[in-house]
Parts: C-alpha cells; sequence; structure tokens
C-alpha cells in the first residue's frame, strides 16, 4: 500500500524515521523500477535541531523544499559528489526531514548493481545515504518530487507499506552520524537501525 499523505505530515519526526523502518522505498526513473527494505534512519527536528539544514528557520535555494508540506522528496548534493534522499515530513512550513541513510536491495537488483558497478551484493550493498541514492537511480535533481504519487513525468518515487512488521527487539537508536557540529543535539538518539540479522 502506498504510504498516504497523513503518514508524512504527523508531527513527530522522530517517531516518522523509527515507522519508516521496514517501508519498502521503491523507485521509476526512466521505466526501471527498483526498491529496497528502509532498515536505517536519521530524523532532523527543523529550526530547533542544531544538524538540520534549517535550524533557526534558515532558508537557501537548496533547503527551501524542507518547507513543502510532508511527503515531499528533499534530495540533496553532499561533498559534490553525493545525492541524499530525505523525505520531508509535518505540516508546511514546518521543515521536519527524515534521511534515509540505508536499505535492503528487493527488486531491481541486476539495475541497482550495473548502477554502482558492482558484480554482485555484499553485505553492506545500500547501506550510507549515498549508496541509496546511488543504487535507487536518485539525482539531486528529483528534490521537490510528491512521494504519494507514483507518476512524476520520467521520475517517481513513492514508499509502500508491504506489512514488514518491525518491534522494539529489533531495532537500534543512537546519535546521528556525522554531525559533531551539533553540539548537544549531536548527541540525541535520533538514527534508528533495524538488526538485520533478526530479520532477513
Amino acid at each position: 500500500m502506498l504510504l498516504p499523505r497523513s503518514f508524512y505530515l504527523r508531527p513527530d519526526v522522530v517517531q516518522i524515521a523509527r515507522d519508516l523502518l521496514g517501508k519498502h522505498l521503491v523507485t521509476r526513473m526512466d521505466g526501471l523500477i527498483t526498491s529496497g527494505i528502509i532498515c536505517e534512519t536519521e530524523a532532523y527536528a527543523g529550526v530547533t535541531d542544531k544538524a538540520s539544514h534549517a535550524y533557526g528557520g534558515r532558508r537557501t535555494a537548496r533547503s527551501e523544499v524542507m518547507y513543502a508540506r510532508g511527503g515531499t522528496a528533499y534530495v540533496y548534493l553532499c561533498y559534490g559528489m553525493h545525492s541524499l534522499f530525505n523525505v520531508v515530513t509535518n505540516d508546511k512550513d514546518i521543515p521536519h526531514a527524515v534521511l534515509i541513510r540505508g536499505i535492503i536491495p528487493v527488486e531491481g537488483v541486476k539495475t541497482m548493481l550495473q548502477r554502482a558497478g558492482k558484480q554482485k551484493v555484499s553485505k553492506d550493498f545500500g547501506i550510507g545515504p549515498g549508496k541509496v541514492a546511488k543504487i535507487l537511480g536518485i539525482h539531486y535533481s528529483n528534490t521537490g518530487l510528491d512521494l504519494t504519487l507514483k507518476e512524476n513525468a520520467s521520475a517517481s518515487i513513492w514508499i509502500e507499506d508491504r506489512n514488514v512488521e518491525i518491534c522494539e527487539a529489533d531495532l537500534l537508536s543512537a546519535p546521528r552520524i556525522g554531525v559533531d557540529y551539533a553540539g548537544a543535539d549531536a548527541l540525541l538518539p535520533y538514527r534508528f537501525r533495524i538488526i538485520r540479522d533478526n530479520l532477513f
């Protein structure tokens, strides 16, 4: 089932980051379908979160899409080379977002391997936000796509609930990665990860 707008419009971005675990992230790029089970996420709590691109109400050409209504894709270029895919949450003008840090490949694995220049799926294939975007064919030009639609011209990104149940014993929460500049906010347990060996 395609996740409805109401899933993304909820006010608790941390809960949404946890709830996205086990959901299927699907792309259709140039007619090619690929998908993976979301197994790692990070929450970013907008204007009050020093780790967020929108901290203090900051608005730039890159981050403006964070102020869109929940269910919008926020994809940005990191280090000039990696596209990173985020899910915008909450109401319009409340810039919450969830970074998708890892997936377990499901559909279109051959296409994913070609995109990554790999011969076979390794243990860490799909782990890391740059890898997620690369193997799913997501580019920073896809920022602003509506995640509640399966048809967005030549590029589509959406998330489905295929009834993968994640209980508390199957996940870990921890501080986010690479946000040391955020001071005390860097220690917040806003990163969620499936203990994959327990499930898949």
